[in-house]
């Protein structure tokens, strides 16, 4: 059996496969890099950035 350090995933070779779909805010076309699932939303990369919560920085 392998060992590999904790928290860290094997590592990947070749272009993720990406999915198409529209985003539920602005109805843009995007590509998204997992199957969207039925009845979720999926957001652009611009409506996804406006969505997430701000960070502090200290």
């Amino acid at each position: 059996m392998e060992r590999r350090p904790f928290g860290r995933r094997p590592f990947r070779t070749g272009p993720r496969e990406m999915h198409k779909a529209v985003c539920a805010d602005c109805g843009a076309e995007t590509e998204v890099p997992f199957k969207p699932a039925e009845g979720r939303p999926v957001y652009c990369r611009e409506c996804f950035a406006k969505r997430r919560p701000r960070r502090e920085r200290f």
